[in-house]
Order: structure tokens, then sequence, then C-alpha cells
């Protein structure tokens, strides 16, 4: 009944941050091909305070809603066609992203540090998946991409991965502490 009672709590938390996922992918700085948004932010404070198989549960939820059209994209975009874009890679890549965020800190542990270390890991796999799907699905050179869709995300990318780690890992022993979420080591399948 516990264990049953644990898993219900993980799913509405799961569903919980993929309506923030959502709700911070509306916060958007334009640039010409790819915009700074709050979704990365979003993931890895997902994926650090509910771990790898609910914050990539999280993570799938909101790609899914997104992909049958309801709004949740940058922009209250939605749709296949956003999935198939030229920016559809970041948000395939935010499913390893959350995942490699939650494994690492699981395997080691939940501090600020390894937070860090984690949601650095995240934003690099995002990137990659995003650069990689900007240059054949806009058939840009390979400079063209690394241009448009991960340099200029490096900085940004690790002011949010501070942001995930130190907001992410403070939430996280807070609701643990408070009996509200159970940490991920002691929910099984």
């Amino acid at each position: 009944m516990l264990q049953s009672h644990n898993q219900l709590k993980m799913w509405i938390f799961s569903a919980l941050f993929a309506a923030i996922i959502g709700i911070l992918a509306q916060v958007t700085i334009p640039l010409p091909l790819v915009p700074i948004t709050g979704q990365t932010l979003a993931v890895g404070l997902a994926a650090t305070i509910l771990g790898s198989r609910y914050g990539t549960l999280s993570v799938i939820i909101y790609a899914l809603l997104g992909a049958i059209g309801v709004p949740v994209f940058s922009g209250m975009s939605g749709g296949f066609g956003v999935i198939v874009g030229p920016t559809g890679g970041f948000i395939v890549g935010f499913i390893p992203a959350a995942f490699l965020t939650g494994v690492i800190l699981e395997k080691t542990s939940f501090t600020i540090l390894k937070g860090m270390i984690a949601n650095t890991v995240g934003m690099l796999v995002t990137l990659a998946f995003g650069t990689v799907w900007l240059k054949f699905a806009a058939s840009l050179t390979w400079t063209a991409a690394l241009t448009s869709g991960f340099y200029p995300f490096i900085v940004v990318g690790l002011i949010k991965a501070f942001l995930a780690s130190w907001i992410g890992i403070t939430l996280y022993k807070r609701l643990v502490s408070a009996k509200l979420l159970t940490s991920p080591q002691q929910v099984s399948s």
C-alpha cells in the first residue's frame, strides 16, 4: 500500500513538472534560429528533484503533450511539426539529458556540486542532440549548426545548470525531509 502511494505521488510530481517545463518554455529570449528558453532549466529541475525515472517521465509527458498539439513548446507552439523541425532535437535531447542527470545524482549524491556536474552533462547532451538535429533539419553546415545551436548556449547553459543544481537540490532535500517526496532510491518499479 505504501509503495503504491509513493508511486502515485511520484506520478503526480512528474505531471506537475511536465506542466512546469511547459510554463518555463514560454520564458524566451529570441535568437536567429534557436531561442534561449526556460525549458532547459525546468528539465534540470525535474531531473534533479525527481531523479532519473520520474524526471525523465516528466519530460516524456511534456514532449508528448507538445507533439499532440498542446501549445507547451516555446512561443506557445505545439504539434509534431515542432518535434521534426529544426529545434526538435533540443526537445528530444531533453529525454536523455533528464535521464543522465538523474542517474548521475542517484549514483553519487544529491549535493549542489554533484548536481552541477549532472546538470552540466545534461546541458551538453541537450545541446549535442539539438545541434546535430539542427544541422540536418535546417540543412546547415557543421560550422553553422554549432554557431547557431551550440556555442551561444554554453554560458547560459552553465548558469541554468547552476540554478537547477542549487534550487533543485535545496527543494529536493526539503521535500524529502518533509516526507512530501520520496527519494528515487526508495521508489522501485
